[in-house]
């Protein structure tokens, strides 16, 4: 090799230089072209750390037609799982070296959809993923999407889309099976907004292991995924103490109702047991301690920024893969009933 050159002034001459190799080559390596030899990579990327070479966005794509961009489209949301989804994305996006512009829906109107999709577009994303909130987001999106391909983080597999997904409705027959497990005669529920998908399929999990069980159809309060919205809902809630279970449809709400269960004078388990969803970094700092259904973000962020690649690679439509698996996370929250 070379001398190396002053790190400041490095460019991708430079950084062929310094590697023995053509320029045409650093932008195959940096661009994560297939056909390069592991040893010619080595060396490339040993220039460029010794360099600090940081290729400029803009002239990689003039060069190469590519921006090495993604554009995620995610909601207006402080909510645990939104949150995690976009940075999972990001993370496995940084991983393949590609740049992640986010742009966030304000409403589930076509306009708020079409507006979001043509600022990606204006700049140069190569591909986009969506955050489904509503269920009748991804269909406005697939329709406006034509400048770039477009792949959706679901509730569910989505036949007609590109879709990756995590089994909301998995997790929440988890949940209920935990609960019903425990010798209650129903589950009650505390459901997310009506028009949200991971909350259709988190209700449509609860009433199936109801009826897989043959249990009674359960209380179901609809809040909109707030500790606020848990607490209010915790306010009206039936309880027969010692004899009710409460699935909540996210952590948050499951915190608001067992504040409002303890303020009501019932104590979680001894009274009533309670079962959350997502696991989020506090669930386990609860009082009690919250049992509650783990969603596996990372994983889901890698297969997304998989099923891009193949798309920006050609490969043919893939059919949806299925739905990660969730898992029940058990702690203090949840207690046989008491007959």
């Amino acid at each position: 090799m070379a001398e190396p050159v002053t790190p400041r002034s490095a460019n991708i001459f430079d950084v062929a230089r310094l590697a023995g190799v053509s320029h045409q080559t650093v932008s195959r390596v940096i661009n994560a072209h297939s056909n390069v030899k592991p040893a010619t990579r080595a060396r490339v990327d040993e220039a460029i750390r010794q360099l600090r070479y940081r290729p400029s966005s803009a002239a990689r794509a003039l060069v190469t037609k590519r921006s090495r961009t993604i554009g995620l489209i995610t909601s207006r949301s402080a909510d645990y799982g939104p949150s995690m989804l976009a940075l999972a994305v990001t993370e496995a996006a940084a991983a393949a070296r590609y740049t992640v512009v986010t742009t966030t829906l304000t409403d589930a109107q076509p306009s708020s959809v079409r507006a979001s999709i043509e600022a990606l577009l204006r700049q140069n994303v190569e591909a986009m993923v969506l955050v489904a909130i509503d269920i009748a987001v991804a269909d406005i999106a697939r329709d406006q999407a034509s400048g770039a391909p477009l792949v959706v983080i679901a509730a569910e597999a989505e036949p007609h889309l590109q879709s990756v997904s995590i089994d909301q409705y998995g997790g929440a027959r988890l949940a209920t099976r935990h609960l019903l497990g425990l010798g209650y005669e129903t589950v009650a529920h505390v459901a997310g907004p009506a028009r949200n998908p991971d909350a259709v399929e988190r209700v449509r999990g609860w009433t199936t292991e109801l009826s897989a069980a043959g249990a009674p159809p359960g209380v179901r309060v609809d809040a909109d995924w707030s500790a606020r919205g848990g607490y209010d809902a915790g306010m009206i809630l039936p309880v027969e103490p010692g004899r009710t279970a409460v699935f909540a449809g996210n952590d948050q709400m499951a915190l608001g109702l067992i504040s409002a269960l303890r303020s009501r004078g019932y104590i979680v388990p001894d009274m009533v047991s309670v079962v959350g969803f997502d696991d989020i970094p506090e669930a386990g700092f609860f009082a009690p301690p919250l049992t509650t259904i783990r969603q596996d973000f990372e994983s889901l962020g890698a297969l997304t920024m998989q099923r891009v690649l193949a798309i920006l690679e050609g490969a043919p439509p893939q059919e949806p893969e299925r739905p990660i698996s969730t898992r029940l996370v058990i702690r203090d929250s949840t207690a046989p009933s008491r007959d």
